[in-house]
């Protein structure tokens, strides 16, 4: 089993005065925040509390853009080719960058949420731009795709790509995730056990199907009601078994993925000072 790997979240998801998650509290528990970006979710005063959040909780912080689509949290499927997806993350990006910036942090990763993430794991073409205009724009910033066939391409072609496995999610038997329109509390100790599964880099299908899986991060979702607490229980599985979190970056640094050096530009910075491939 892996002892090393990242946990993050999606969180800040509120808009305006309507509140969604318990980012205070998520957030100092998670590795990596993944921050809505105002497309799906998110306004610029909610970003600029969520820099905050992630720079008081020692948290690296990522962007986390969307489809346009604030009625329906970014999970509904909208058309988009190839360079109209990387044009909208990277204008996402942008935003909460400079937000970011002005209070003295980095985005050290992207990644697409909701029916966009989804995308890119069905179409190659639309992850290959999207990874390709972030690493233009901002060398050495990682981008975070679903673990699997897609992304372990895109890796060996040296571009500086995170995969991704879920704890809170399921799988079918083609390896992809099964996206819930509306989260439901989920038994924590189920989540920490598939985190621990993750790790042992095998998961099992909503029908009974063994899924390889070789992942850098595990991702929740900061929308389920009892995120919290799923967090707090991955976070208690992971000491009881020996395993050491840390942000994405060094932990693809450590199994040996690309490096931003390797991407033709300088490392980026975390947001603070600390710093699977599915088969069916």
């Amino acid at each position: 089993m892996r002892t090393l790997v990242d946990l993050n979240a999606d969180a800040g998801e509120s808009f305006g005065r309507w509140r969604l998650g318990d980012d205070a509290r998520l957030i100092p528990l998670v590795t990596s925040v993944n921050i809505a970006c105002g497309w799906h979710a998110g306004d610029p005063s909610t970003m600029d509390r969520s820099v905050e959040l992630a720079l008081d909780g020692g948290t690296s912080l990522g962007a986390h853009p969307g489809f346009p689509d604030l009625v329906g949290f970014g999970r509904r499927a909208l058309s988009m080719n190839p360079v109209e997806a990387a044009r909208a993350c990277l204008y996402q990006f942008g935003a909460l960058r400079a937000i970011a910036e002005a209070r003295g942090a980095t985005v050290s990763h992207v990644k697409p949420h909701g029916a966009l993430y989804g995308l890119t794991m069905k179409d190659e073409r639309v992850a290959e731009a999207v990874v390709e205009a972030i690493a233009t724009a901002a060398p050495g910033v990682r981008v975070v795709l679903l673990a699997g066939p897609v992304a372990d391409r895109l890796h060996e072609r040296g571009f500086p790509v995170v995969r991704e496995a879920f704890a809170d999610l399921d799988y079918d038997d083609s390896g992809h995730i099964v996206i819930e329109p509306e989260p439901r509390p989920k038994s924590p100790q189920h989540c920490a056990d598939q985190a621990i599964a993750v790790l042992r880099g095998e998961v099992t299908s909503t029908a009974g199907t063994a899924i390889a899986v070789d992942a850098d991060t595990i991702c929740l979702h900061g929308d389920r009601p009892n995120a919290v607490e799923v967090a707090q229980a991955i976070r208690d599985r992971f000491d009881a078994e020996g395993v050491r979190l840390a942000p994405m970056a060094e932990v693809a640094d450590q199994r040996g993925s690309v490096s931003p050096q390797a991407a033709g530009a300088p490392a980026a910075a975390s947001a603070s000072p600390r710093g699977g491939r599915p088969r069916g």
